[in-house]
């Protein structure tokens, strides 16, 4: 599995998504697994947060990596309605609890709120300062967002980024690879599989003997500093993803998918989901 650093640390190119888990009891046995199956194929990285099923993802990344700790790389967010200075240890503990460990890798903002930057980057720091996490981060942070942190400290931004939706490669994602802050993308491959259907993925994933999913990731990695985190819940998926990470596409391959999903020629809003 390539690798990049994150936080002072090397981790897989690609990680794990919990979105939707924890949402089902009765699926919960086989979310668990694929996780674990992650882990032994090298995408150590775990992506969860505390909207996730309202802590049930993380209930579920909990019990994956019990009596493995030390061998996965764990990133978790936290809520904007609870970024306050008193909100985010309590939300940290809660979190905590939860995944069954006593720090969390990496610590987002999920999205802005109402609390200001500041108020939130001086928690993250008293969270840091004890231990409770080794570097903090935002998601869904556009480059004004950015620009207005203007905190070095920041150890990556985690954006919707995938072929369908390419608004960050016009200023975002090339002012964060200037400055060497690493983007995690979430829903790599799309939503509802509308776009792994498309024709032209289809047809570069012909020749390459390979699935659509796989390159979608591809596409994505292509791009340096960049952290692809798709959710894989069947074990096929997982292998499927984790193989991905070897997937090289040519030249005529990125010109096809170019011409299928254009990049953006001007400014964009920030796309969320």
């Amino acid at each position: 599995m390539r690798t990049l650093d994150l936080a002072g640390i090397n981790v897989p190119v690609i990680g794990q998504g919990t979105w939707r888990m924890g949402e089902d009891p009765s699926r919960r046995s086989q979310e668990v697994a694929a996780l674990r199956q992650g882990i032994e194929l090298g995408m150590t990285l775990i992506d969860t947060a505390e909207m996730y099923g309202e802590g049930g993802a993380e209930q579920v990344v909990g019990e994956a990596i019990a009596g493995r700790r030390d061998q996965v790389f764990l990133v978790s967010k936290v809520y904007p309605h609870n970024a306050s200075r008193d909100g985010i240890p309590q939300a940290c503990e809660r979190s905590l609890q939860r995944l069954g460990t006593d720090y969390i890798d990496v610590y987002l903002l999920h999205w802005r709120g109402q609390y200001p930057l500041e108020e939130t980057v001086a928690a993250f720091e008293r969270l840091r300062e004890a231990g409770k996490i080794g570097r903090w981060g935002v998601s869904n942070f556009d480059l004004d967002d950015l620009h207005e942190l203007s905190a070095p400290a920041c150890a990556t931004n985690q954006v919707l980024y995938n072929l369908e939706e390419r608004g960050i490669e016009f200023d975002l994602l090339p002012w964060c690879q200037q400055h060497r802050l690493p983007v995690m993308a979430y829903c790599p491959i799309g939503q509802g599989g509308e776009m792994l259907a498309h024709p032209a993925l289809m047809h570069v994933a012909a020749r390459h003997d390979a699935t659509p999913a796989q390159v979608a990731l591809a596409w994505i990695l292509r791009q340096d500093g960049v952290i692809a985190i798709p959710k894989a819940v069947s074990p096929e998926h997982v292998q499927l993803n984790a193989q991905a990470a070897r997937l090289q596409l040519e030249a005529g391959d990125l010109e096809a998918l170019d011409h299928a999903f254009h990049a953006p020629q001007r400014k964009q809003r920030l796309a969320m989901v």
